[in-house]
């Protein structure tokens, strides 16, 4: 569920501070500051039809990004990746628009508190839940970070990554070698549509195993998983999203905002991502990523108890 390009690899260089801050607060002061002015655009408006199980269901109405992830939802985890920055000055959260109004009664004061706008997003692509975000933005903002609400593992050190990057590129995204080998099928598996049984079909007893056939292995040399936040000069992101406007790209082929970007022709540059940023798309996902949350938690608790019983170094 990931995506996949060819693209070039940069290592963002910095000086490291000589200790990192012991404050004990929740919102402390990142590592690295970038000098942009960043606004975050975190897209929510996608009804997730992969993420199933019975849990879902007996959640009846909520979404995917509503579900419990220790203790908060799935998109609060992602947007205080980004609210609890100093260098973001603005953060957009577009969600759902056919349940817009039962999403704001829910959350619409706890993302006030941290002055994150809430705006219903497109409601058939992605590309016009962001398109409706970047319309939002601040005139002053130089720099612009999408990033999925679905993922909201992201570490900060990460983010610093490609915020470092962006300081030298007009577009910069993370992303993760492809370990697993990759094959291309197709839908068809085979099988004589005549061997049916319509008695199966009567009682529902009949095998829902989907089987697809496959027509060539992928030479993984050079390709990636692309991850979000990606990060673009905010004329850029404006540029690649007037094609759209102006009927210029296939909108089919549009999955993330890069894409866009690429189509004008423009370079993309990569830095590397992390394993654990992946996607919540299905049950399993929130439970994996459940448990890392979980482990990075009883850790933070661990080494902050150690701060204050040792004090500084």
């Amino acid at each position: 569920h990931d995506y996949e390009y060819e693209y070039e690899y940069v290592t963002p260089h910095r000086p490291r501070p000589t200790s990192p801050s012991m404050s004990p607060r929740l919102h402390v002061e990142p590592p690295y500051r970038s000098t942009m002015k960043l606004a975050a655009i975190i897209p929510a408006a996608g009804v997730g039809k992969r993420f199933t199980g019975s849990s879902v269901a007996d959640m009846g109405q909520v979404s995917k990004i509503e579900m419990d992830l220790a203790g908060l939802p799935v998109f609060m985890r992602s947007v205080e990746l980004f609210v609890k920055r100093d260098d973001v000055t603005q953060t957009v959260l577009a969600v759902n628009p056919d349940t817009f109004d039962e999403f704001k009664f829910r959350w619409g004061d706890k993302l006030g508190f941290h002055a994150v706008q809430l705006i219903p997003g497109g409601t058939a692509e992605r590309w016009e839940t962001v398109l409706k975000a970047l319309e939002k933005i601040e005139s002053d903002v130089t720099h612009v970070a999408v990033h999925d609400a679905a993922r909201p593992l992201a570490s900060r050190r990460m983010i610093d990554r490609v915020l470092e990057a962006a300081e030298r590129h007009d577009a910069v995204i993370p992303g993760v070698p492809v370990s697993s080998t990759l094959k291309r099928v197709t839908e068809d598996d085979g099988g004589d549509a005549g061997d049916d049984d319509p008695l199966d079909a009567i009682l529902g007893s009949g095998s829902k195993t989907k089987i697809s056939r496959v027509v060539e292995t992928i030479d993984r040399t050079g390709i990636i998983e692309v991850q979000t936040p990606q990060v673009f000069k905010i004329d850029l992101l404006r540029r690649a999203y007037a094609q759209v406007s102006e009927g210029k790209v296939d909108t089919a082929g549009v999955t993330d905002d890069a894409s866009l970007v690429e189509a004008l022709g423009e370079p993309v540059y990569v830095v590397d991502g992390e394993s654990t940023n992946f996607k919540i798309t299905r049950a399993e996902d929130l439970e994996l990523a459940s448990a890392i949350v979980h482990k990075r938690l009883k850790r933070e608790k661990a080494d902050l108890g150690k701060k204050r019983l040792f004090g500084p170094g």
